[in-house]
């Protein structure tokens, strides 16, 4: 079995235009004063990480890696989530999603399509330069205004949008197999890959993708009201990053798991900082330790009360708690059980 890595943290939610924020070895060394043992790497703040520049030299990356470990620090993974939203975006989202491009992209969603194709491009080589075997990001999707069966929709939509979203991935995904790189896509609302069904239906439609796989997140589940522990007994094996999230759901008479278009402190489902919600963190943990996850467990800091300096400050010592130092060896081994205490069942009752 193999210890889970960690703690790690998301840098995404705390870049800012000050310091220690607004650099990377300003956010480092704020990270590694808090605990952390490792950084998820946002790639859609160059001033922070220059993607083009990691994908084409390898100098950078040794210089962006020589910055972390100068702090006691590893590199997690990089995560192109607003880049991977931009792969596949219905029109009905396009004045909302425009914000993620550059802004001479905004308002021509076919140049939009392809710089987000071209990130991931880069995205894989950058990954590759850098170490990493894991990487984090979004589906896209094409098909998500369709999520509730009313009106009654054609099945062969829901097949054709899904269709659609794996001929978009697949040079993408045969990409990062050069690169000897998984892409965890976040199961998350919003996206056409949300939970294990849709995750299903995408990965058919890629041909079972080797490096298709998911980044597991269960605050996401919980606002669903999936089984969160059971999601990862039946898809473990293609779990390759972990976002450590809390959430909580209460039952409300006036709102449900659509939120009713309240603000999130008013909805029946809430992020929340670790500890502060539902999701019980000792079996995950003790699951992933079953499964011999090898890859980080990495805090996204989203609350809706809290303030971000105090989730990230509770952070780090809370994954530290539920990390499990995996055992080597058995607990009744000093009982032996050795081949050569066998039996020959063959002979029993026999004179």
């Amino acid at each position: 079995m193999k210890t889970i890595k960690g703690p790690g943290i998301f840098l995404a939610q705390f870049i800012g235009d000050e310091a220690p924020f607004n650099t990377l070895e300003g956010i480092a060394g704020w990270a590694a004063g808090h605990g952390y043992k490792g950084v998820q790497m946002p790639t859609s703040n160059p001033e922070l990480f220059d993607l083009a520049r990691a994908a084409e030299s390898q100098d950078y990356c040794d210089e962006i890696l020589g910055v972390l470990a100068d702090k006691g620090l590893a590199l997690t993974e990089l995560s192109t989530h607003l880049q991977g939203q931009l792969v596949a975006v219905h029109p009905a989202y396009d004045a909302a999603f425009d914000a993620f491009a550059p802004a001479h992209l905004r308002g021509n969603p076919a140049g939009r399509q392809a710089w987000a194709v071209d990130q991931l491009m880069l995205a894989a080589k950058a990954s590759q330069r850098l170490g990493l075997d894991a990487h984090a990001s979004f589906s896209g999707a094409l098909a998500w205004p369709y999520f509730y069966a009313w009106p009654q929709r054609p099945e062969q939509l829901v097949k054709d949008a899904f269709a659609e979203l794996a001929r978009r991935w697949t040079p993408i995904l045969d990409r990062f197999d050069e690169c000897g790189v998984d892409i965890g896509y976040e199961l998350h609302p919003g996206e056409d890959l949300h939970d294990g069904v849709t995750f299903e239906r995408f990965l058919e439609a890629t041909g079972n993708h080797t490096r298709a796989n998911i980044l597991y997140d269960p605050s996401h589940m919980v606002l669903q009201q999936l089984d969160y522990l059971g999601f990862l007994d039946v898809y473990h094996e293609r779990v390759k990053c972990f976002h450590v999230k809390d959430a909580e759901f209460r039952p409300s008479p006036r709102a449900g798991v659509y939120g009713g278009y309240l603000g999130w402190t008013e909805r029946p489902g809430r992020f929340r900082s670790l500890g502060d919600g539902q999701v019980d963190f000792r079996q995950i943990f003790s699951k992933m330790a079953q499964y011999d996850f090898a890859g980080w467990a990495v805090l996204e800091w989203e609350c809706a009360l809290k303030h971000p300096e105090q989730g990230a400050a509770e952070g780090a010592p809370f994954i530290a708690d539920h990390i499990i130092r995996v055992t080597e060896h058995a607990f009744d081994d000093f009982a032996g059980g050795a081949d050569d205490a066998i039996p020959d069942f063959s002979r029993m009752g026999v004179a």
